[in-house]
């Protein structure tokens, strides 16, 4: 396995990006008032307050600190070579594995596009980061 330098000041952007993303995404804005009727809840039920946020910039950090590691294990140097091993993460281990849950569960094929599409920008994003910025 090749010696892997992971850069932190990469992956604490990459975790910014994905809240900051993510607070556009399930706003108003964009998807909010689509989501929040698709899961059968209201706008102010969104997450818990605080502790939601918590959890999710711990995510965020988790999966930007993962995600860099991937991306040094591939090799990944430029923008386009990051941005495009995201597409392939989100294509494995988001469309396919959320596609497969919402047959299952008998979801909502917008919902699935929703939560999906979120992932499918901050992935791409977050690629083209952690590979330009090693």
């Amino acid at each position: 396995m090749p010696d892997i330098v992971i850069n932190w000041w990469a992956v604490i952007v990459a975790a910014a990006v994905n809240m900051i993303v993510g607070a556009v995404w399930y706003s108003p804005v964009l998807f909010a008032k689509d989501w929040a009727k698709l899961v059968g809840r209201k706008m102010d039920q969104m997450g818990d307050g605080t502790n939601s946020y918590i959890i999710t910039t711990i995510a965020a950090l988790v999966q930007s600190a993962i995600f860099a590691f991937i991306v040094g294990w591939s090799g990944a140097h430029t923008v386009a070579q990051g941005a495009y091993l995201g597409l392939l993460i989100w294509i494995a281990f988001v469309a396919i594995t959320q596609g497969v849950n919402t047959v299952f569960a008998v979801s909502r094929k917008k919902l699935w596009a929703i939560n999906t599409g979120y992932f499918l920008v901050v992935l791409v994003i977050n690629g083209a980061i952690l590979a330009a910025w090693r």
